[in-house]
């Protein structure tokens, strides 16, 4: 049984291609990571308290290398499982890492600029 045909194929605006797209997110995924790590930071420093409990115990254990790392293993699990998808697919790992993290800097910069 095959689901060929069965799903509408939607084309990228414009000349976009799928990888095009992907370097572009891949790009949002690192202004994204040093963002937030930068917010959280700053926070942190302005007597803000880290919400995650996961990142929480990164931060309290191993400060920016704790951080640092918990976001490179995100990456790698990303990078480990982008081959498994289609090439027109694959934009969607950066897109699932970036799109959390764009949220979490515009919650840090709301927060910092209620706590200033």
């Amino acid at each position: 049984m095959s689901s060929d045909g069965a799903y509408p194929r939607y084309q990228l605006p414009g000349n976009t291609t799928p990888e095009s797209l992907e370097r572009a997110l891949w790009a949002l995924v690192v202004l994204s990571l040093v963002g937030d790590v930068v917010t959280t930071f700053a926070g942190l420093h302005l007597g803000l308290a880290e919400s995650n409990p996961v990142a929480r115990g990164a931060i309290e254990g191993h400060g920016l290398a704790g951080m640092l790392a918990l976001k490179g293993v995100a990456v790698g699990i990303g990078l480990i499982c982008r081959p498994m998808l289609p090439e027109a697919y694959r934009p969607i790992v950066p897109a699932g890492l970036a799109i959390p993290w764009v949220i979490a800097v515009c919650i840090n910069l709301y927060m910092i600029s209620m706590a200033t």
